[in-house]
């Protein structure tokens, strides 16, 4: 995968030039990004190569953190209740 294609805007190559950003700009540029992707896009290579390509030149960014937690797998949805969940049948 090529950063071009990893990164369609630029907008992750621009984060980690953009001195003192905070972790909330980080996310919020990492969501602009996740919607410029094309539909049938996989995030997770693409979130691999910009971890490659960024993180080591620049270990302590906030967005590697970000791009870090988009790469791991959601946790299994948990019932939250509802009428459902109180009513026994």
């Amino acid at each position: 995968m090529d950063l071009k294609t990893a990164d369609p805007k630029g907008l992750i190559r621009e984060s980690y030039r953009i001195e003192g950003i905070t972790l909330g700009e980080c996310r919020s540029i990492f969501m602009d990004w996740a919607l410029s992707l094309p539909v049938d896009a996989e995030t997770g290579p693409a979130l691999r190569h910009l971890l490659a390509t960024y993180a080591a030149a620049a270990p302590e960014h906030p967005m590697n953190g970000v791009l870090e937690a988009a790469l791991t797998a959601p946790s299994a949805a948990k019932r939250r209740g509802g009428r459902a969940g109180r009513v026994r049948q």
